[in-house]
């Protein structure tokens, strides 16, 4: 066994005070960190338990648990002989607190030595390299693997490792390979692959790994690597139909799959299903941890229900800054902006420090609530009283708050004295605040300055519909005309999807595919009608399309959005809410309908779009109609 020199000269063991392994073992577990470590350390050292080569593994590990790698690296470099448990203890420690680099280096500084590794420090020089992305490290050490033989090829834990390293690396031929070479393929290494895959957005691969294992073998973490893989590649429709598989197959859910399943529920407006899970943590007396209770904040903020996110935050039994942001961003966007700054204020009260992305919510909150001045000192005080360096967000949150208030001048000095560049997003407020407010002249700067960019479409459709405003028809066409020959402005499908029944249904614009799109179709005849008896006109300078007005009418009857609530309207009780998320900006003449529409049906009816969310009842917009 080897040998540990003592930390402290003179401090050879004494045969009469010799521990035990087990009660030094406890002392250490009894240790809560390294400021009440001397004391003990002096009795290990008189004890001779630096001669126990198990006993110094755990001192290590510990060291690191106590995030202080430094004292582990003076207890490390002081024994004599290490093997390959103190080279193990320090190669996972580094990697805990976050240094695969020094990782790497010990294990090179350990194969330099002599000492033979096993698949345990194998394992963790591999996820190091992993984490690095150290290809050529890694690379490196697959050759020891081979040259060791079957004690390291056949081990399963470095057979996933080095399928994980090739596949974070984005080498998806040799981890395809390794995959295939493993003589014990399992459930965990097509976790490993479906993870990686679509990390790489390769959802198909991924797809095809997990529909090859046996369904008998797919565990819950199989199952929650293919939803959370789906659902963060904006797949959260196929997310939910595997969620529901895996119901189906009796494999009961954990806490990490219901926050990837509440994402993709978040991502569609999936507020029933939301609701199941919610039920689901409650009947199964699943604790609400942090990101269990922020993914459910998250979900209802963004299903335009923040009344039940409130009483989800309200149950946490902790809530840290992130659950903050998720309940004061979710106020912010469903237009209860007084409470998002109320909530602001109470997490400082409470002692928890904002963070920049807390800013970017609470000035939102303060933006959509034409809460201005308040806007203004909070805005100050986050480099006076928070020592937090406003970025581009928090400079564009400004100047739409300066522009929603009409301060349109006052917003256009502020981008000056700005010490970042400003962008496309702000002059867009601008120029929305323009056409509000009715301010040609400067309107048309903001529009020169837009076209100048690579603008989005959506920028362009800004423009047109602004020239439309003021009538002037020959700028708006020419605006349409310079998006054409832009093609790489060309504009992304609108979709709009609504949940019926526990089942997300999807619509394109002039979507046929729904199996009752005759009932649809009808039911937007007849809301097309009761909108006109209410005095609805059509706005086709929206259209930018070149064709005739009759034409531009029926493009507009067909949007996604009101295809989606007339599925809504004949799919549901009277009195009941319509839910419709869209994956781009609601368009002003949709937005006229929607008003009306609620008005006429007695219905409430939210919309949220790629900017907030829309709440239509009784004729208005909880927005005031500035979007």
């Amino acid at each position: 066994m080897a040998v540990a020199a003592p930390l402290l000269p003179g401090a050879a063991p004494s045969r009469h005070h010799r521990l035990p392994r087990e009660e030094i073992g406890d002392l250490l577990q009894k240790c809560k960190g390294s400021n009440d470590f001397p004391a003990i350390h002096a009795r290990i050292i008189k004890a001779g338990g630096y001669g126990d080569s198990i006993l110094v593994f755990k001192l290590l590990r510990l060291c690191h648990d106590w995030n202080s790698p430094a004292l582990a690296s003076k207890i490390f470099n002081s024994i004599e002989f290490p093997d390959v448990y103190h080279y193990t203890a320090m190669i996972s420690g580094r990697i805990s607190t976050g240094s695969p680099l020094q990782a790497i280096s010990l294990h090179s500084r350990m194969i330099a030595e002599g000492i033979p590794p096993d698949s345990f420090v194998i394992s963790h020089a591999l996820r190091a390299c992993a984490l690095a992305a150290a290809s050529q490290e890694g690379k490196q050490i697959h050759g020891q693997i081979l040259k060791r033989g079957p004690d390291l090829t056949s081990s399963r834990p470095v057979c996933h490792r080095l399928l994980e390293f090739y596949a974070r690396s984005g080498d998806f031929s040799s981890a395809r390979q390794v995959f295939d070479e493993m003589p014990n393929r399992d459930a965990v290494a097509a976790t490993v692959l479906i993870s990686c895959y679509a990390e790489f957005g390769m959802v198909a691969d991924a797809v095809s790994v997990f529909e090859a294992v046996e369904d008998s073998e797919r565990d819950t973490a199989c199952w929650t690597a293919m939803i959370d893989g789906l659902a963060r590649n904006d797949r959260a429709n196929e997310a939910l139909q595997f969620f529901r598989q895996m119901q189906q197959r009796r494999v009961r859910p954990n806490k990490l799959t219901l926050v990837c399943a509440l994402s993709a529920c978040s991502q569609l407006g999936a507020f029933e299903l939301g609701k199941w899970i919610h039920s689901y943590v409650g009947k199964h007396a699943m604790q609400l941890n942090l990101f269990l209770g922020a993914a459910l904040v998250d979900m209802y903020c963004r299903c335009g229900s923040p009344e039940d996110a409130e009483k989800v935050f309200a149950e946490m039994p902790d809530r840290d800054a992130i659950a903050y942001n998720s309940m004061i961003g979710g106020l912010a966007v469903n237009g209860r902006s007084a409470a998002a700054v109320d909530l602001f204020m109470g997490m400082q009260v409470r002692g928890l420090k904002p963070t920049p992305a807390t800013f970017v919510s609470v000035l939102k909150a303060c933006s959509h609530g034409g809460l201005v001045e308040l806007g203004l000192q909070i805005f100050g005080s986050m480099e006076t009283e928070h020592g937090i360096a406003p970025q581009i967000e928090h400079y564009g949150c400004v100047v739409d708050l300066l522009a929603r208030a009409g301060r349109l001048q006052e917003a256009c000095k502020f981008i000056k004295t700005m010490k970042v560049k400003p962008d496309n997003i702000m002059y867009c407020s601008i120029l929305g605040g323009c056409k509000l407010y009715q301010d040609l002249d400067l309107g048309k700067r903001m529009v020169e300055k837009l076209l100048a960019e690579n603008v989005e479409s959506g920028s362009f459709v800004l423009a047109a519909n602004f020239f439309a405003a003021f009538g002037l028809w020959e700028e708006s066409a020419e605006i349409r005309a310079r998006m054409r020959r832009r093609r790489r402005a060309g504009k992304e499908p609108g979709c709009s999807a609504i949940e019926v029944g526990g089942e997300v249904h999807e619509f394109l614009l002039g979507d046929i595919r729904h199996k009752r799109r005759r009932e649809i179709y009808r039911k937007l005849e007849e809301m097309g009608e009761k909108v006109k008896r209410l005095g609805y006109s059509p706005e086709t300078a929206a259209v930018l399309q070149d064709v005739g007005e009759g034409e531009k009418k029926r493009a507009l009857e067909i949007h996604s959005e009101r295809l989606a609530v007339c599925f809504g309207l004949i799919s549901t009780e009277k009195g009941t809410t319509i839910w419709v998320v869209k994956n781009l900006r609601i368009c002003g003449d949709c937005h006229d309908v929607m008003k009306l529409l609620a008005k006429v049906e007695g219905r409430k009816i939210i919309i949220r779009d790629r900017s907030r969310f829309h709440h239509f009842e009784n004729g208005v917009c909880s927005c005031s109609d500035f979007w």
